[in-house]
């Protein structure tokens, strides 16, 4: 049995009755009527022609080319498509491991990226380093590896750190796996928002061929509300798996859905020059406040994303400053507590911080005014 998905369920009683969420991992978010008109001729032909049908379980044509697109060795039949991330890893997961696996994967994290593989197999978490900028050991990945290691799963840019891997540590995680024909799952659904376009990976499923990528209209894109995802791969008899176990979930996708999806694709360029100033001007702000705050937090700005994770140093606590945050002043956001990992000790004095949205910066003077208010060393 899967236990509580803790940052579900904080979301579930906080994301919309608090009056400012700075702890959302999205980037704005725009209307139907705005995304429409930025469609070319076909893709509104696609629309006003659409019928409210069953759709494809692996997504319909037009959308799997549309996603191979956005890829550099990728083919439409290379990828398969999900109602929102979550399906995808939930049905990578059950399609790639079973009992007798062992599978690792890094900590602190999305809570299902490790429950999910917990509840199948045995699972070795790997740390990444709080005290060096959440860098990574890649000797410890190396020791962690078993007779019967299936998977190394990771998130670059990182939820919630935003650290991204250096181009030279992934091609040693990818000669590790490659070596050892180990399967690479590799959550990239922060792509796009890097803060220097320099350190920008490359999505591991265009460079191994045992990659699963998985990404998301959610994030970068800014459309939550679409619940389009997918996972792009070239062993197709693994593909052909994950359909099966779509058959249990969500079975296909939604049609509209879909379409809107093809046109947000085709419109990805002026979509993400919007999102990445809006992420670089909040990110300003950010880094101007936590320097004047400095006796209360440590703060490095993130690689990339749209999330980061502080260190708070007030007396009362991490969980004491973010719930009387919420209560008294209206404004969430995530405390260490829902990023616990029953693999390895994870900092208990950070918090998840978002700027990807526009109300970032309303929410941020509010804080402050808190803090001022509340707050001690």
């Amino acid at each position: 049995m899967l236990p509580d998905f803790r940052l579900e369920t904080y979301f579930s009683r906080w994301e919309f009755n608090a009056k400012y969420n700075i702890c959302a991992s999205d980037a704005e978010t725009i209307s139907v009527q705005e995304l429409l008109e930025g469609a070319n001729e076909d893709d509104l032909r696609l629309w006003d022609n659409l019928t409210l049908a069953y759709t494809e379980t692996y997504g319909s044509p037009v959308l799997r080319e549309a996603i191979a697109d956005t890829y550099d060795n990728m083919d439409p039949s290379d990828i398969i498509t999900f109602t929102g991330a979550e399906e995808g890893i939930f049905a990578a997961m059950h399609a790639l491991l079973s009992a007798d696996d062992h599978a690792i994967v890094l900590t602190p994290n999305y809570q299902s990226a490790e429950t999910i593989p917990a509840s199948i197999c045995e699972v070795t978490g790997i740390a990444l380093d709080p005290t060096n900028n959440w860098e990574l050991d890649i000797d410890l990945i190396q020791q962690a590896i078993k007779p019967n290691t299936k998977l190394i799963s990771f998130n670059f840019p990182h939820n919630p750190t935003g650290k991204i891997l250096s181009i030279d540590k992934l091609n040693q995680l990818i000669s590790i796996a490659r070596t050892n024909g180990i399967y690479i799952f590799s959550d990239e659904v922060y792509r796009l928002l890097e803060r220097d376009d320099s350190i920008r990976l490359p999505q591991v499923a265009d460079i191994y061929e045992k990659a699963l990528s998985l990404n998301v209209t959610s994030k970068a894109y800014g459309l939550p509300g679409l619940r389009i995802g997918w996972i792009a791969c070239k062993d197709h008899d693994l593909l052909d798996a994950l359909e099966r176990t779509k058959h249990y979930l969500s079975i296909c996708n939604s049609g509209p859905s879909e379409v809107l999806t093809v046109i947000a694709l085709h419109a990805r360029d002026w979509i993400l020059q919007k999102n990445r100033k809006l992420v670089a001007d909040n990110l300003e702000h950010l880094n101007t406040f936590f320097a004047g705050y400095s006796e209360l937090f440590d703060w490095t700005p993130p690689d990339g994303g749209c999330v980061g994770y502080p260190r708070y140093k007030g007396k009362e606590g991490v969980e004491q400053f973010c719930t009387l945050l919420v209560q008294k002043s209206g404004v969430l956001l995530l405390p260490a507590s829902v990023y616990r990992s029953a693999l390895t000790e994870t900092p208990k004095d950070h918090f998840r911080i978002g700027y990807g949205r526009k109300n970032m910066i309303e929410g941020l003077k509010i804080m402050e005014n808190h803090v001022n208010r509340y707050c001690r060393v």
